[in-house]
């Protein structure tokens, strides 16, 4: 059973499309997104595409299949859609893509989920729900490629005493579109680990959020994004300490490059009267690299307990460091030298926190390629 969330930047959701009206970019929770690109996904454009494919690697003894909606488990998070985007995806996708740890299990390898859109006209609306078994333990890697419209809801379930790193990469084409909305439940004693990267695409959106089932859950948020000229990112979490003796731990990273590139980072977290003893800080950095850049960076508190071990946040968004710059070219290394490797110094911790092998590399790589976009340019 869901609960009814009381928070300004969180309305109390539905699973009714006409609960939903057609935003106008008003609302709090529609007011940075362009919506006159998200090309209908957020009114009527029909949701009836599927032009993509789907590659899947997965180790022995997981499910992982694309099944009807109706055996897919969906809603076993207890997500109920708060914007009309979702309840669209709720109301209109034909299948779910389903990704089953047994209970007692620990995977050595990681499920990767690729999937790559083929340019059709028409949006394709999906569903995924991820269960992880109790007292399991397991890495799941889905990637986005390729040219799509595309919106989703995520489903995480973590049971009791179970560890789920859960990362979601979009490497779109520059012209896709992506509107994603994913729930987690974390069981009792159980630790979540979600990380977002999100390099690609024309407008990304993506609503993240995450509540307990039960004392002692953990959740760690970990985001990386880079947003070129006229690129919109926008990633809005939110983290319901719904049970006392919980921690969260959010961390956003972003750099901008190029005329009209635009980050939005909305954070908060709502502590419940009924969540005493709880720990949670969340912060968003961002690295402005050139002129013509506008980064939003909104985070948020919502307490109704004093009860609380700790509770903070903090926003920074600036150009290079012009100390540490100084440093690097005092010593022969020449400015853009230096600026790479300030922002790879910017990044890698962040990466390294990720702590999926399989991806470092290919995260720092895809850092660089961006920097050659502008900064590293002759």
């Amino acid at each position: 059973m869901s609960l009814d969330v009381i928070s300004h930047l969180h309305p109390v959701g539905s699973f009714e499309l006409s609960d939903h009206p057609v935003p106008t970019g008003r609302e709090e929770v529609w007011r940075f997104t362009p919506l006159k690109r998200l090309k209908g996904l957020h009114d009527d454009a029909p949701l009836t595409g599927d032009d993509f494919d789907v590659k899947v690697e997965a180790p022995a003894g997981v499910r992982t299949e694309t099944v009807p909606v109706a055996e897919s488990g969906r809603g076993s998070s207890g997500f109920v859609p708060t914007d009309r985007v979702a309840a669209r995806v709720w109301a209109d996708a034909p299948t779910a893509r389903i990704v089953e740890i047994p209970a007692d299990t620990e995977l050595t390898e990681p499920v990767v989920i690729t999937v790559t859109g083929r340019g059709g006209a028409e949006a394709i609306a999906r569903n995924i729900v991820v269960t992880l078994g109790a007292h399991s333990r397991a890495t799941v890697v889905l990637r986005f490629e390729g040219s799509a419209t595309f919106a989703d809801t995520t489903e995480l379930v973590v049971g009791d005493g179970a560890h789920l790193t859960y990362v979601t990469v979009q490497d779109w084409a520059d012209d896709a579109v992506h509107h994603s909305t994913q729930h987690a439940k974390v069981g009792r004693d159980a630790s979540l680990k979600h990380v977002a990267v999100t390099f690609g695409g024309d407008v990304v959106r993506h609503d993240a959020t995450a509540t307990y089932d039960g004392p002692g859950g953990e959740i760690e948020m970990l985001g990386l994004y880079f947003a070129d000229e006229g690129q919109h990112v926008e990633h809005r979490l939110f983290v319901d300490h719904n049970a006392p003796k919980t921690k969260s731990h959010v961390v956003y990273k972003g750099a901008l490059q190029g005329q009209g590139a635009h980050s939005v980072w909305i954070g908060n977290v709502l502590i419940r009267k009924e969540a005493e003893g709880i720990e949670t800080y969340e912060e968003n950095r961002n690295l402005v690299l050139t002129d013509g850049c506008q980064a939003d960076s909104v985070p948020n508190l919502e307490i109704e307990t004093g009860e609380i071990e700790g509770a903070g946040h903090a926003s920074a968004t600036a150009r290079f460091d012009d100390e540490q710059l100084f440093y690097l070219r005092s010593r022969g290394v020449s400015e853009q030298e230096a600026q790479r490797l300030v922002v790879h110094g910017f990044f890698n911790d962040l990466i390294r926190k990720i702590a999926v092998p399989e991806l470092e590399e290919s995260l720092t790589s895809t850092v660089e390629a961006e920097l050659a976009k502008n900064v590293l340019k002759a």
